[in-house]
This record gives C-alpha cells, structure tokens and sequence, in this order.
C-alpha cells in the first residue's frame, strides 16, 4: 500500500532526525552545563541552542508514535495505545530536563549580579538543577525503552519488519533499560566509558538497522494486509454482536 510506504519512510525519517538531533547535542552542547556557574550565562545562545535540539527530539519522538499508530493499531491497538503513552511520557519528562537546563541561564545571571560566585545557596540550586536534568533524562531513557520493547515484539510477531532486526532491537531495548535502571542505581555510569556499551546495540537499531529498513523497504506488505484484514473482521463481529 502506497499510504503504509509513505508512513515507514516517514517513521524511518524520525527516527534518523530524533538521533541526529540528541547526539548532536551530546557531543556540542550538553557539556556547557557542567562549566562553573559563574560562565554558564556568557554561553546562554549555546545553552538555548541544545534546549531547541532537545525539544526537537521531544516532538520527533511523539511524531514517531503518532505516525507508527494506524499500522500498529491494525495488529494491537492496545500496544498501540501504550506506544502512544509511553512516547509522550518521554517527551513531558525530556520537557521538564529541558526546563532544568534553561533554570540554570538565569542561576548563573543571579550569581553574577549578586557578586557572589561561591555563594552555596546557588551552587546548591544549580546542582539540584543538573541533577534534576540528568534523572530525567535517565526516567526518559527508561520509559523510551519500555515503549521501543512493547514495539519490537508487536513488530517482531507480525513479521512488520525483518525479525532479525526486530530481534536486534528487542534486545538493544532490554541492554537500555538495564543501563538507565543501573545508572540511576549508581552502580554503573552510561555517560561515559565502559557503561556507554549498554547503549550501543539500542543506538545501532535506531541510527541505522530500523530507519535503513523502513527507507529501503519500508513495511512487510502481507503483515500491513494481514493486519487490515483483521481488523476488518473483528470490526464485522462486534457489529453482529451488537444486532443480536
């Protein structure tokens, strides 16, 4: 169906924006948040840049829910739905991370005004803030997780896409929720070194695996069709239950 390949190039697009977008932000501006506060305000064009990346994410990835929805709804309109939550719960708390960010322009303005660079009262609210942001964005990451679980299975039981790949992605999922559940646990750091390989697998299905099928191929025809036909049938019995 000519509908169904224009929703798998549209997903798979989202999906290359969505990871553009956070490493860009990763590698160029989330470290300015970690500089002293007394330097963070000479830098706030930088700062407000990777919170515009940020909410860029933030609606890429309630986009991809939306877009995937009327070909997951076919197969399972209640994962559907959960699909559809658990994206735009992710992108509420990503919201509030962003909020975290933004707070500490106006904590460095203060302390720069005020004279008073070692003033604990704002160092305090200014690591509150970072900490903040860096929970959220762990909360994010693990509800992310939880709705790309729910999608690899409904796509890896329906054959939507090559099952090796939503194999692949199942199993990256399951590595990142056990990395943001550990990291908050203090037990391992995902930011940097050895803790970053928790991400990878994850990182490699939606950079590359999931979007390159979905642009290439899009979705398997028989399993979008299987998955119409269904629904057509389910909707033709409780219509006949209802005259009865």
């Amino acid at each position: 169906m000519i509908a169904d390949k224009k929703i798998a190039r549209a997903v798979g697009s989202l999906f290359l924006i969505s990871m553009a977008v956070s490493l860009i932000y990763v590698n160029v501006f989330s470290a300015i948040l970690d500089a002293p506060l007394t330097e963070i305000y000479s830098q706030k064009s930088q700062v407000l840049s990777g919170a515009l990346l940020e909410l860029i994410n933030c609606f890429t990835v309630v986009g991809i829910a939306v877009m995937l929805f009327p070909i997951l709804k076919r197969h399972s309109e209640t994962l559907a739905r959960f699909y559809l939550g658990l994206r735009t719960i992710e992108s509420a708390v990503l919201i509030g991370g962003v909020i975290s960010g933004l707070l500490m322009i106006n904590l460095s303005q203060e302390v720069i005004k005020g004279g008073t660079p070692d003033a604990s009262y704002f160092l305090t609210i200014g690591a509150l803030a970072i900490a903040g942001k860096n929970m959220a964005l762990q909360m994010a990451i693990i509800v992310c997780s939880l709705g790309g679980l729910m999608l690899t299975y409904l796509m890896y039981q329906t054959k939507l896409i090559l099952r090796f790949i939503s194999a692949w992605g199942f199993i990256g999922y399951g590595l990142v929720l056990a990395g943001a559940v550990l990291d908050l646990s203090g037990i391992i750091d995902t930011t940097h070194g050895a803790g970053m390989v928790m991400y990878l697998p994850g990182g490699l299905f939606e950079s590359i695996l999931l979007p390159g099928w979905l642009l290439g191929k899009g979705f398997n025809s028989s399993a979008t069709a299987s998955g119409t036909a269904k629904k057509v049938i389910t909707t033709k019995m409780r219509r006949k239950n209802e005259f009865k």
